[in-house]
């Protein structure tokens, strides 16, 4: 009986000791995730709520973006799609139904590729939502 306490305090070490171990691979997973971004052109297409506006996720998800994703090319390097869930002071309305999210390897040929299809992108937004994205293009640093 003497003995359980002494195992008990060993295994906790033991955890403990596992689990501070991974959290500097954690961190030097996390900067090798962002190292790899960085430089990158964002481009995060941002669909703001409001009273009476819609959002079809599922359109967006299958047929929107993926559409998009195919008049990039070669320069685009992933693209992300999120789905708004609150806002961040509580209390308050959502700010955006959603953000899409393209990352690419140069504004020029983002911009080259976008000019000829503008017309079919702006097209296709009343097959998913009734209000006008706002756009932000920007850098990644990190």
């Amino acid at each position: 009986m003497k003995f359980k306490p002494v195992l008990t305090l060993l295994l906790l070490n033991t955890c403990f000791a596992a689990f501070s171990q991974d959290r500097p691979a954690h961190k030097e997973h996390q900067h090798r995730i962002a190292s790899t971004e960085k430089g990158l052109v964002k481009i995060a297409v941002m669909y703001p709520y409001a009273e009476g506006k819609t959002f079809n996720m599922e359109y967006y998800e299958t047929k929107h973006m993926p559409m998009v994703a195919g008049f990039l090319g070669p320069n685009l390097v992933k693209y992300t799609i999120e789905k708004g869930v609150a806002s961040g002071i509580p209390n308050q309305p959502l700010p955006y139904m959603a953000i899409g999210t393209f990352y690419v390897k140069s504004l020029s040929e983002y911009q080259a590729a976008i000019a000829p299809n503008r017309e079919a992108i702006r097209a296709d937004f009343a097959n998913y939502t009734n209000t006008a994205p706002v756009i932000l293009v920007s850098e990644v640093v990190r």
